[in-house]
């Protein structure tokens, strides 16, 4: 058995890790009192019992806690945004390459990725290194998440009262944190305009590139580079072109996917059409948050990295 200590264990992600692994086999679970929650001490002596903590932490706090874990060489698997681009941090992304396991195996600090990124990196990572799509076009993302991906006020604020908005747009000052990150990863030279939003529903995610094609390539070929990418991928599922997997037609909806770590992607055009959209499907909860982490955690402590990972 291997020790797990989530410092942050009662915010949306930290229940949602914790809630996981209580059906791990192969990890136990160590709090801290909730009295003692902001204990430097107490959280320096958890630390040091664990194998591995996990951080679900608002950012500054998350600063403190990589301090302390430094000074004890603690193993961390860090779910804040701060340290996603950080020198000497490995990015939490196993399906970001065929190295990318082993680099997250052997790492003391690893970064779990942002929700919203998830998804934009894995289309556009690989058809950039393929030549399909250029690194300097401006990209345009638009996307929108269930409202558990604002954490606990914004959860109260729909749950608690009647006046929610159906839909709202956000990060509007065009500085979201999940730039850079998104810039990074997916090999690109300028950071994408991006504009996100949050619907009347707790969970669930579609990311939204739309693509204007130059030259000779084509939509229906960038499906089937995203297809052989993917191929034999546990969680990434790549839909045939023009095919939205639920049936739906004409509607695709951010729904499917709850309680789950996969995600699906999809190229959507007519066939010849130089124009269309490639959107990426998943849990804002799952893949986009606690899935992804207990799939990094199974990683860094050589488990199969499928073992629950799921809430169903």
């Amino acid at each position: 058995m291997k020790k797990v200590f989530i410092d942050g264990e009662t915010g949306t992600t930290g229940l949602q890790v914790k809630d996981r692994l209580v059906n791990h086999p192969h990890i136990e679970i160590i709090s801290i009192d909730q009295d003692k929650k902001r204990d430097v001490e107490e959280k320096r002596r958890l630390m040091k019992e664990a194998d591995v903590t996990v951080l679900c932490l608002p950012d500054d706090a998350a600063k403190d806690s990589v301090i302390l874990a430094k000074e004890e060489g603690c193993r961390i698997l860090d779910a804040s945004s701060v340290h996603r681009v950080a020198e000497g941090w490995v990015y939490g992304l196993p399906e970001l390459d065929v190295t990318q396991r082993d680099k997250i195996k052997d790492a003391q600090f690893v970064s779990n990725p942002g929700c919203y990124p998830t998804g934009v990196i894995l289309l556009l990572k690989p058809l950039i290194e393929a030549g399909l799509l250029s690194a300097s076009y401006d990209y345009s993302i638009n996307a929108v998440s269930g409202y558990s991906g604002g954490g606990n006020a914004l959860i109260d604020r729909y749950e608690s009262t009647n006046n929610a908005p159906i839909f709202g747009a956000y990060g509007l000052s065009f500085n979201h944190k999940h730039l850079a990150e998104m810039k990074k990863w997916s090999g690109l030279d300028n950071a994408p305009i991006f504009v996100p939003s949050v619907g009347n529903f707790r969970q669930g995610m579609l990311t939204f590139l739309p693509i204007q094609l130059k030259g000779d390539v084509t939509m229906e070929q960038l499906q089937a580079k995203l297809a052989e990418v993917y191929a034999n991928d546990t969680f990434v599922t790549v839909n045939g072109f023009n095919v939205v997997a639920d049936n739906s037609a004409p509607f695709l909806t951010p729904h499917g996917l709850e309680d789950t770590n996969q995600i699906e992607l999809s190229v959507l055009s007519e066939p010849g059409n130089k124009s269309g959209i490639l959107v990426a499907k998943l849990d804002n909860l799952g893949k986009g948050a606690s899935g992804a982490a207990v799939q990094n955690l199974n990683i860094m402590l050589g488990f199969d990295e499928a073992t629950a990972v799921n809430l169903r």
